[in-house]
């Protein structure tokens, strides 16, 4: 996990254009995503953390993004429902 106010813009667009980073997340909310998700994108700098994947965004507690991984949402909110 990489928190995004604790690194350089420049090392984050390499991390991203290698494939290193490939998830994004809410550390307040614990929410990952893609990186293009609309709401990932208006997410405040202090809350916004990557990931390289997710496992790793699973493995720390953090549940799919009901907008950009619909899918894997309804899914997760499934299990946790029933």
């Amino acid at each position: 996990m990489i928190r995004h106010a604790k690194i350089d813009p420049v090392k984050l667009r390499q991390l991203i254009g290698s494939g290193e980073i490939r998830f994004g997340g809410n550390s307040r909310l614990k929410i990952y995503g893609t990186l293009k998700c609309k709401s990932g994108k208006r997410m405040m700098l202090e809350t916004r953390i990557f990931f390289a994947d997710e496992k790793e965004a699973i493995a720390l507690g953090f549940r799919p993004c009901g907008h950009c991984m619909r899918e894997k949402y309804k899914a997760w909110h499934n299990a946790i429902v029933h």
